[in-house]
């Protein structure tokens, strides 16, 4: 069973600062005895697969027999330029090299991902998957950051989809209409990431003024660009002192007041939470016991008050080629990845 806090793995990728690995593991071993046990990465995450998988390796011998299970969602996420000719073979080298980077048989789950419905076929890929699924090199198979039209395309062609991984939050709530809607009609689990808005929800921004370019991670750099759609920096103060006030009557911080509010959604299943260390998992554990009363929803309803957006299918912002959210990806990091 996936725990409704899920490690993320995205942080240690590189883009966020130097990562030692040896503090790295240290930290997924406190992770897993806290009971999060379930870790997500990508094919694409430089460095990230293959480092929990010497975890896993480490975790095994630590525990020996007895080990508790540690189940790992990965992503398969072809470059944008290999879309148009994509094959199985293409496809199943990229499995393949998963499983050798996470020392495991089988992946527990595999997030599919396409960065443009124009080129290629995805469901065609998709189907791919479903074979090495049946193959059982793949025990689940989920899509992350996928719209509406193209999750029903998948699902309609046969594809056993378990799960979708979508950004949600107070700053993002895109995935709460239609996409969960349909999401819970076809029993689709929902993992959501950026509920924490990459760190922007917590204390240290709270009477700050805005951050001045350049910022200091790619997590900052995406999340301010939601603050702008969602209405601007005024606004977000707003928002985080209605969170703080909630957070005080609680005895607890901000982030675990927005990761409360996205875990309440209905429809969604657990929440990421990437961290480059395990500094403020008890603050991250503190979300599962915390119970927000109806008053204090209405209190963060009412912060939330017009915000203008983001609007429109999820990742459809990213999705605008020339656009200033898509103008941070980074289409060909498959390619660049061959161990």
């Amino acid at each position: 069973m996936t725990h409704r806090l899920i490690k993320g793995g995205w942080q240690l990728a590189g883009g966020h600062g130097s990562v030692e690995e040896a503090a790295a593991i240290a930290d997924m071993f406190v992770y897993a005895e806290a009971g999060i046990t379930t870790f997500d990465c990508a094919d694409i995450y430089t460095g990230v697969e293959a480092m929990i998988g010497r975890f896993l390796a480490q975790w095994r011998a630590h525990h020996g027999a007895n080990a508790p299970r540690i189940r790992v969602n990965t992503k398969c996420v072809p470059d944008l330029d290999l879309l148009p000719s994509l094959t199985r073979a293409d496809l199943e080298r990229t499995i393949d090299r998963s499983l050798r980077r996470l020392g495991t048989e089988r992946l527990d789950l595999v997030q599919f991902h396409w960065w443009d419905y124009d080129v290629g076929d995805p469901v065609q890929a998709a189907l791919h998957l479903d074979a090495m699924r049946r193959d059982g090199k793949i025990a689940a198979l989920g899509v992350t950051n996928m719209d509406l039209p193209h999750l029903r395309a998948l699902v309609e062609a046969g594809v056993p989809i378990a799960a979708q991984q979508l950004q949600c939050s107070l700053l993002d709530r895109r995935a709460l209409g239609a996409m969960r809607d349909y999401c819970v009609r076809q029993g689709i689990a929902l993992y959501t990431y950026g509920s924490l808005a990459g760190g922007f929800l917590h204390e240290r921004w709270l009477s700050a003024s805005a951050p001045a370019e350049p910022l200091e991670n790619r997590s900052l750099v995406k999340y301010k660009l939601i603050i702008d759609e969602w209405g601007g920096w005024e606004p977000f103060q707003a928002l985080l002192r209605a969170m703080h006030g909630v957070a005080q009557r609680h005895g607890t911080t901000i982030g675990a007041v927005a990761l409360r509010w996205v875990l309440d959604q209905p429809g969604v299943s657990a929440a990421i939470v990437g961290s480059r260390n395990a500094k403020h998992l008890p603050g991250t554990l503190a979300a599962l016991t915390l119970a927000l009363s109806d008053a204090e929803r209405a209190t963060l309803a009412g912060a939330l008050g017009d915000a203008p957006g983001p609007k429109g299918d999820v990742y459809a912002l990213e999705r605008e080629k020339g656009g200033r959210h898509a103008a941070i990806m980074r289409y060909g990091l498959n390619r660049m990845a061959t161990d």
